[in-house]
């Protein structure tokens, strides 16, 4: 289990890497949006490239930084019924998610993601708006995403199977909702001071 947990901590660490860096995607994103907004009014020229860069760069916010965010336990599940179990019925849920939610779809989009990209790639597939950009980058961004959350899918299937052994602490312990309002409160603070 240590080589397994080992291996989790790493894929862990490429996917914080990247998910905490790619944020920047959002800003450049924006100033792309703001210098195509100025530009079209200051200047009356417009360029269908600008608009689909800022849609690439919000993809791939999106799509790398998803590995990182099922990493940190802030994917979307339904509290109000998943806070009803126990800590052992989480850990199952979270586990049997995993294996047979998350990773079959994984695979699924890679394994009809690599022609795709492929085919775009070889047929240098541009955007059919004018002026608009090569489409395989975009497509490839979906791709490594997919990639990215595969692997973050075998890295939280071990840790799960870890922490209900007892091999490793929860990296994700329970909370009620009165520490969760109170740990939002100090976190609202502690940014206004």
């Amino acid at each position: 289990m240590s080589a397994l947990l080992a291996l989790s901590k790493t894929i862990d660490r490429i996917n914080e890497f990247i998910g905490r860096y790619v944020a920047w995607l959002i800003f450049l994103a924006v100033v792309v949006s703001a210098g195509n907004a100025i530009i079209r009014k200051a200047f009356n020229v417009s360029s269908n490239s600008w608009l689909e860069l800022q849609w690439y760069l919000f993809g791939g916010a999106f799509m790398l930084a998803a590995a990182y965010t099922l990493q940190q336990n802030e994917h979307i599940r339904i509290d109000i019924v998943y806070g009803a179990f126990s800590r052992r019925v989480q850990h199952w849920i979270d586990l049997l998610g995993h294996i047979f939610f998350l990773m079959p779809f994984v695979i699924l989009m890679i394994f009809y993601f690599i022609p795709y990209v492929r085919l775009s790639y070889n047929s240098g597939e541009v955007s059919s708006s004018a002026g608009g950009l090569i489409l395989w980058p975009a497509k490839l961004i979906l791709l490594v995403g997919f990639l990215l959350l595969g692997i973050q899918g075998v890295s939280e299937i071990i840790k799960k199977i870890a922490v209900m052994r007892g091999d490793m602490e929860d990296p994700n312990p329970p909370m009620t909702l009165e520490e969760i309002a109170e740990q939002e409160v100090a976190m609202a603070g502690a940014r206004n001071d």
